[in-house]
């Protein structure tokens, strides 16, 4: 049986994937499938037909089906759901409501719900019925009239109902969220609650569904992967089975910008081309400063990102933060800027060129850890994504600034 990486490597470079796709096992699709990148989804549903497309939905779960179906053209979808069986078919239709990226979009509809008076035995049987219905085993919520009192562990099922006393003996808190609450809140709310299930709420209070902690990982998975991806300036739904057409369409406005920043860095140093000229060594040096400014303006970035994810910080509240940032960013460059400047004195007998190395990793590293932390903040404030291009930026501000301290102070204590 060939490996998931090799099938999926065949589906996205084959012209007509769904032929590929049908020859695998009815497990093996499933399997596939969800592994797969959200632009290799898109092709293989685009080339499957409704006869197949419906095949293959038939034998998911509701949710499951949903994120199927989510990718599909209005007209495929309506097809196919018109085919499916009245009950599933309602189910997959109310789900496809909900944006895929909100609590009603994550959430499962494997629960019932049972009245705080109901006895062991009644429960019991209304958990088989779901059982033979659905083949899995729900979840119990337990109302008061519409107040939902928490969760029945399944096990308790096995209590003699004659040994028990009132239900609520049994009850566990359940965490809840409302339905339009976005993904992010839900992974909260998780985090506060590891290892629960939690309860979707309508407006009203009722149970519209529930949330498996195994439904995060993917939602976690993938918050992680667009942080790296705008780290790094490519696109968030590209994927590392694309052609070479679509790596080059979502990259290149990105090194664009990239180009021009660095241009920007060449023309603040030729303005200190004659000083370069008469004293080569400073080339040598200049990367160093470069890119010890750049690793610790990214450091400083990292934390104060996952500090505005996780609603610690934000610019109005980030004068400490930025604070600390610049404190420790003097400590680090004067630790960094003694080691180089002594390499420099020992290995270039010029204790003066040592002197302007090390006061210009301190300075350095204290920009970098000021707009480390003050760019992401920024770009918070204005609504965007915090990772979003602030590399960039901080890379621009080491860079030049990094450049014009360095190159200015070779040329005042050197005297060239």
């Amino acid at each position: 049986m060939p490996q998931a990486a090799t099938v999926q490597q065949d589906l996205a470079v084959s012209n007509a994937p769904a032929d590929r796709f049908r020859d695998l096992s009815q497990a093996r699709q499933r399997e596939v499938f969800f592994a797969l990148p959200e632009t290799v989804r898109q092709s293989l549903v685009a080339d499957m037909s409704a006869d197949q497309l419906h095949a293959f939905v038939r034998r998911l779960d509701p949710d499951e089906a949903t994120d199927v179906l989510g990718v599909t053209d209005e007209a495929t979808r309506t097809e196919v759901l018109s085919r499916l069986e009245k009950n599933r078919r309602e189910k997959v239709a109310f789900l496809l409501e909900f944006s895929p990226e909100s609590a009603a979009g994550l959430m499962h509809l494997n629960y019932v719900t049972v009245d705080v008076s109901r006895g062991f035995g009644e429960i019991g049987a209304r958990v088989r019925r779901h059982e033979e219905r659905t083949g899995r085993f729900p979840t119990i919520f337990v109302t008061d009239g519409d107040r939902l009192l928490g969760e029945l562990p399944g096990q308790t099922l096995a209590i003699d109902e004659g040994e028990v006393g009132s239900l609520t003996d049994y009850v566990r808190e359940t965490p809840t969220v409302r339905y339009d609450a976005p993904d992010t809140e839900v992974v909260e709310v998780f985090r506060s609650n590891p290892e629960r299930t939690v309860a979707v709420l309508d407006d009203d209070g009722s149970i519209f569904g529930v949330i498996y902690a195994a439904d995060l990982l993917r939602v976690i998975e993938a918050k992680a992967g667009e942080t790296l991806y705008d780290f790094t300036g490519v696109a968030e739904e590209e994927s590392v089975l694309d052609g070479p057409l679509a790596k080059i369409r979502s990259r290149y406005k990105w090194l664009v910008i990239n180009l021009g920043t660095a241009f920007l860095a060449a023309a603040v140093v030729g303005l200190f081309e004659d000083t370069i000229a008469a004293f080569t060594l400073l080339a040598v040096y200049m990367p160093v400063v470069a890119g010890m400014g750049g690793n610790a303006g990214t450091q400083s970035m990292a934390v104060t990102v996952r500090g505005v994810a996780l609603g610690q910080v934000s610019l109005s509240t980030g004068r400490r933060v930025i604070g600390n940032e610049v404190i420790a960013g003097a400590a680090n460059g004067t630790i960094t800027g003694v080691l180089v400047a002594v390499i420099a004195t020992v290995f270039n007998r010029s204790p003066l060129l040592g002197l302007v190395l090390g006061v210009s990793m301190v300075l350095n590293l204290v920009i970098a850890g000021f707009f480390g932390t003050l760019i992401p903040l920024v770009l918070s404030r204005v609504g965007k994504d915090p990772a979003t291009s602030a590399t960039i930026f901080i890379t621009t501000a080491t860079d030049v600034l990094g450049f014009f301290i360095f190159l200015g102070l070779a040329k005042v204590l050197l005297g060239i």
